[in-house]
């Protein structure tokens, strides 16, 4: 089984890389038009694809793929999917587009940063043109059946990052916005890898709060409630974060150095230290890109100020 049902009008669909549960999610949204936030990695559309069997969703009948940002794990598999669903749009930030249609850069890209991991999720294939919505903010699109989708551009974890809300549950997809959140656990993780910038991942934190959200849908994984509650950590966390990491760079500390002292002073990467350092994922790809990512903003802030 790869699909759950969250509400009358929507569904979970666990995408299970490698077999992994829990750790990357697709949604769909139900009403006489039918929508679905986030493809995951081309290696597992299908079992994207299993899951809207399981639900029974006509292929033909979709009328949107919605991507948060256009990174392997959340937008790598539209190329490939849209080769199922002959009606349906890609819906993309205007600057992802050139790469969601042209991914021979983002491959490679890839490749440096992942390694191995990349080449698990697989190369994407490209979208053509015509079957792209460019997205702006505040864009909103109307299901039906009162269901509407309105986009939330969150710059931060990338400068192509967007969110989607939907105002009659008040619910929010933030992609990596909100960060990684661990169901079992009850705990969410930071992702931030470069290229990514630390104040404008806090200013899309505090736009999303301002909706005053009920329910989060996390790509990184699943639903949660409390969702003003869980920003409002994520906030205070990554500032933690950023605390430590600053220090420990004026020290010149090495990479594992730095984890360590966040282990030691954030509760939330301490309780599943052991956990993480058994998923493939999290501990050669989450985690050290994260600290690279707040690595390579101190540096970028380093050099505009003594420009």
């Amino acid at each position: 089984m790869f699909s759950i049902k969250l509400s009358p009008h929507i569904f979970l669909i666990d995408l299970k890389p490698r077999g992994l549960k829990r750790f990357i999610a697709s949604y769909v949204i139900r009403a006489k038009k039918i929508a679905i936030i986030e493809t995951g990695p081309k290696a597992t559309i299908p079992n994207l694809l299993a899951g809207l069997k399981e639900i029974d969703v006509d292929l033909t009948h979709i009328d949107y793929i919605m991507i948060s940002h256009i990174h392997l794990d959340h937008g790598g598999g539209a190329g490939s999917l849209l080769r199922h669903l002959p009606n349906a749009k890609l819906v993309v930030h205007k600057r992802g587009i050139f790469h969601i249609s042209n991914p021979q850069k983002l491959w490679v890209q890839s490749r440096q940063v992942l390694n191995t991991i990349a080449r698990l999720y697989q190369e994407p294939t490209p979208v053509a043109p015509k079957r792209i919505i460019t997205a702006e903010d505040g864009m909103t699109f109307d299901l039906g059946d009162g269901i509407e989708l309105r986009v939330i551009e969150t710059l931060g974890h990338s400068s192509h990052h967007q969110s989607f809300y939907e105002k009659r549950s008040q619910s929010i997809f933030p992609g990596d916005t909100a960060g990684v959140y661990l169901q079992e656990f009850n705990v969410t993780i930071p992702t931030t890898p470069p290229p990514f910038h630390f104040e404008k991942t806090l200013a899309s934190i505090k736009k999303l709060k301002q909706l005053n959200p009920k329910l989060l849908y996390y790509s990184h994984f699943g639903q949660a409630a409390n969702a003003v509650e869980k920003l409002q950590s994520y906030i205070d966390q990554l500032k933690l974060w950023a605390n430590v990491i600053s220090k420990k760079r004026i020290k010149e500390s090495t990479l594992e150095e730095i984890r360590e002292e966040i282990e030691k002073s954030d509760p939330a990467l301490r309780n599943i230290s052991k956990y993480v350092k058994t998923h493939l994922f999290m501990n050669k790809g989450t985690i050290p890109q994260s600290i690279e990512g707040f690595n390579k903003y101190f540096e970028f802030i380093e050099k505009k100020a003594n420009a």
